[in-house]
């Protein structure tokens, strides 16, 4: 362990000093950025419904249905990582008595930043549109319309942005696990994580030759050539 790093802290607010045990934070960040988001990630990537004609009916199914699941799963893991690193950072924060300045600090902080950036840029992807959602008739196309429907250009930058940078995000957590265990290092996190990475690839490579990654639009909206997204990509 560094001798620079405290290993307790006094607070005011309790007048009390207490010690800093600092691999709860560390466990507390692995189990954010190494567990629930790939969690997250892969739900999206590889399980989505199997695309159809016209995609899925939404109407009268929850968000607990087979076919949406994928999209709970992501969202829920995600909102989950982000609120165990606002907590992770602000005990770290508190402890630390501010900003230590350390490579450490800067990766955790910026991977925490651009992990909120995530949730902030979903509110700007527009609507969502198409044949089977609440609001639009089946029968009139009129109805369908919506800025992932039609993938306007806000729904193309939100894509572009959102899936780059949600794995630049995984690169900064891990930046700033390995400098972590350079200040305070933990066999434990530092096995943990020579077998979460691996088996994330291997997980990649199996899920992906086997078929299970669909295109979005495909499996949202539907394969039929008539439709916005699949008309505009035909004709490229």
């Amino acid at each position: 362990m560094n001798h620079t790093i405290p290993s307790e802290v006094y607070l005011a607010f309790l007048d009390r000093t207490i010690p800093i045990h600092w691999e709860y934070h560390a466990i507390l960040m692995t189990l954010a950025w190494f567990v629930l988001v790939p969690i997250g990630v892969v739900a999206v990537r590889f399980f989505k419904a199997k695309p159809q004609p016209y995609g899925i009916n939404k109407i009268g199914i929850g968000s607990l249905h087979p076919k949406l699941l994928c999209w709970t799963i992501h969202y829920f893991a995600l909102y989950g990582a982000i609120a165990l690193s606002l907590l992770g950072l602000g005990i770290a924060l508190l402890v630390s008595g501010g900003f230590s300045g350390t490579m450490h600090s800067v990766w955790g902080i910026a991977a925490v930043a651009f992990g909120c950036l995530q949730i902030v840029s979903t509110w700007f992807r527009g609507t969502h549109g198409g044949r089977y959602v609440p609001g639009s008739n089946p029968d009139d196309p009129a109805t369908w319309h919506g800025d992932h429907f039609d993938m306007t250009p806000r729904r193309r930058w939100f894509e572009a942005y959102h899936k780059t940078t949600g794995y630049f995000a995984l690169v900064l957590a891990l930046g700033a696990v390995t400098s972590g265990l350079m200040q305070y290092w933990m066999p434990s996190i530092a096995i943990a994580l020579g077998l979460i990475l691996p088996g994330l690839l291997l997980t990649f490579i199996v899920l992906e030759g086997k078929g299970f990654r669909h295109d979005t639009y495909h499996s949202v909206y539907g394969t039929h050539p008539s439709l916005p997204y699949n008309l505009a990509r035909n004709k490229d």
